[in-house]
């Protein structure tokens, strides 16, 4: 049993041997040893490129980054929106460690070869490398806390032995785990040197910081909407009472606590929103549709080179030639992997800054082009209409089934697949205009965009207004301004507190960030800031981290929603689908005009539809189960759960194979 635990425990020891190009002459991997690896300047190189390719995100699924939010719908949703069909199981993927212990062995053998003087090179660039290391382990354990909340807390690799693996267990209140995040930050920071790499493809200082940003932000936000729940320490009934008994924070409360974090957020913000305020690429509102039209704005996203675009801080780079490829611009001409909602389009702000409910504008939604019409000018640059090119660029170069260069209606609304138009409105963010860069799929070579500055003015804003509560603290207003100058409002819109001023919230509520515990805000600049950060960061996989930790699921235990795109009924778009079957039944491919004139993408076929009175939500889904079978490992008799080293997280049980409990 002791050698079963040793296999499979989670905290394995099982070591990644890195190897690129550079190295084909030297010994096999598997050959590789500490003691003949880890010692120039080039290993520790390598051994920092490993992790660009196993821990930050890349554009396997960049179109669904947002999906199953109320910013972007699938054509079917995940489990977690039914109270039944999320279960408990013996394994959970995301409890993965492999990573971290990677790192921990990488970082240790790395330190300790250059303190002993037997890792050649330059020092400067050695300590770079080490601190991308700090970094990994950083974003690999807030990946792990975003999922688990409480988590343990290792640094070192261990040895072999049973009960010291038992022990490392041991889970740590969740906002300790986010100050050691921080932690490992700070020393990234300190290793790694500044303007080391101009093209902004490699970690740097910059980032460091904005990440710390938005871990901060995360964890602020986090005490201070679940206070007196079990998601925080010493909340009522927080499993880790026991556990982690006579716990207190080290600032003295959890007030305090949450204050602490939204000044290390506001602190690290500052600095990068400082640097780059003045970079941030302007949209003039150009789509564009032929050779020598070009907008800056949309090339942030559609391009294979972002060298150029100071305020990305880090992106990665494919290559036809090398193998890394993507499916980006399929995604963006062919079937967009999901649609914007109707909540999504209806939030955007007219073109005059003022919410369409009290705009000097009309707003209207009877078809495609006119809800772009007089809105935010990132909505119209980011929605796709009927008739716009999508491809202009080496149209006769190549040949492939996978593009689209006239943007039809939607028609494949009513194919019962993924991946086709989900909600009517359909996503243009990350198009190149290039078929050469869409010859089949899965051979792009556009960018993915991982940090760039503009989220450091969007988290310092929130961040200092969680302080203050006044929307003209510090640089709130400053960069709230800059954000709107560089998504194209002109003259008095850029202003945002004539919006402030103009928002109705019961009006909003669609808006899922409208919501926190389960009650509207009653704060209009909060409200707006919120909106802000949706309305810019849509696509770029933080949607799903705000509303968790701005606790905005609540309001779907008791009010399930119904997901809505595009006003197809009783509107012209209506004779785009004289073959539609709207009965509910098996062959139905469009949901029924009585339930609504906007289409729901999940209420098309009612038969055995777990999603036909909408999503809902249970507390418990706010934090995955830890997997069963590490209750088993880590307690004496290794079949008593109650008795190991973990507890589970609120509201889910110990048993396989059943849903969470409130």
């Amino acid at each position: 049993m002791k050698l079963y635990k040793s296999i499979i425990f989670m905290l394995s020891l099982s070591v990644a041997i890195v190897s690129c190009s550079d190295f084909l002459e030297q010994e096999p991997p598997s050959a590789l040893t500490p003691e003949s690896f880890y010692t120039t300047e080039g290993q520790a190189q390598a051994v920092a490129n490993q992790f660009y390719q196993d821990v930050l995100p890349g554009h396997d699924s960049f179109y669904s980054y947002d999906n199953d939010t109320d910013v972007q719908a699938n054509k079917t949703p995940n489990n977690r929106f039914d109270n039944s069909r999320w279960l408990t199981g013996q394994d959970n993927d995301n409890w993965s460690w492999g990573n971290i212990r990677n790192l921990n062995f990488m970082i240790e053998r790395l330190e300790t070869n250059l303190e002993n003087g037997t890792l050649t090179g330059s020092e400067v660039n050695i300590k770079h490398y080490i601190g991308e290391l700090y970094f990994f382990r950083a974003y690999e354990y807030f990946e792990m806390l975003l999922k688990f909340g409480d988590m343990p807390i290792v640094k070192e690799v261990l040895p072999d032995e049973e009960s010291i693996l038992v022990a490392a267990n041991h889970r740590e209140p969740c906002n300790e785990v986010a100050r050691f995040i921080i932690e490992d930050l700070n020393t990234a920071y300190t290793n790694m040197k500044e303007n080391f790499e101009g093209r902004h493809t490699r970690i740097s200082r910059d980032v460091a910081q904005l990440f710390k940003s938005r871990v901060a932000l995360y964890m602020g936000s986090w005490l201070t909407n679940f206070v007196g729940t079990p998601f925080v320490p010493n909340g009522e009934g927080w499993p880790g009472a026991e556990k982690n008994a006579g716990y207190t924070y080290s600032t003295g409360s959890i007030d305090a606590e949450a204050k602490w974090f939204f000044e290390q957020s506001v602190a690290a913000a500052e600095i990068v929103a400082e640097k780059y305020k003045s970079t941030l690429s302007i949209n003039n509102g150009i789509i564009p549709q032929a050779e020598g039209e070009s907008n800056p704005y949309l090339e942030i996203w559609g391009t294979t080179d972002c060298s150029n675009k100071p305020e990305v801080l880090l992106w990665r780079e494919y290559s036809i030639a090398l193998r890394l490829v993507n499916n980006v611009e399929v995604a963006a001409q062919y079937n967009n992997y999901g649609g914007y909602t109707r909540s999504m389009v209806e939030g955007y702000l007219m073109a005059d800054g003022l919410p369409h409910y009290a705009s000097g504008y009309t707003y209207d939604d009877t078809t495609i082009e006119k809800v772009a019409t007089n809105r935010d000018p990132r909505l119209y640059v980011f929605l796709k209409k009927p008739g716009d090119i999508n491809c202009f660029k080496n149209t006769g170069d190549v040949a492939g089934t996978h593009w689209t260069e006239i943007e039809p209606v939607p028609a494949m609304i009513t194919a019962v697949i993924e991946g086709t138009y989900v909600s009517g409105y359909t996503i243009r963010k990350g198009m190149t205009f290039d078929r050469s860069n869409c010859r089949n799929r899965g051979n792009g070579e556009n960018v993915c965009v991982v940090f760039r500055a503009t989220e450091a003015l969007l988290n310092y804003m929130e961040a200092q207004y969680m302080l203050t509560k006044d929307v003209n603290s510090g640089k709130i207003m400053e960069y709230w301004k800059k954000i709107r100058e560089a998504a194209g409002f002109i003259g008095e819109a850029q202003n945002p507190q004539i919006a402030i001023n103009a928002t109705d919230i019961s009006k909003e509520a669609a808006d899922w960030g409208a919501w926190t515990a389960g009650r509207l805000l009653t704060d209009n600049a909060l409200y707006n800031i919120r909106r802000e950060r949706r309305c810019e960061m849509l696509s770029e996989k933080l949607r799903d981290f705000d509303l968790k930790r701005w606790r905005s699921f609540d309001q779907l235990i008791s009010n399930p929603v119904h997901v809505e795109g595009f006003r197809v009924w009783n509107t012209p778009m209506a004779e785009w689908y004289p073959d539609a079957v709207t009965d509910g039944g098996i062959n139905a491919n469009m949901s029924s005009p009585e339930l609504s004139d906007y289409y729901r993408p999940h209420e098309v076929n009612m038969v055995n539809n777990s999603f036909s009175d909408g999503l809902t939500w249970r507390m418990a889904h706010y934090l995955d189960p830890l997997p069963l079978k590490q209750f088993l490992l880590t307690s004496p008799d290794y079949a008593s759960a109650d008795q190991s080293t973990l507890y589970q997280n609120p509201y889910w049980p110990t048993t396989s194979g059943v849903p969470a409990t409130e």
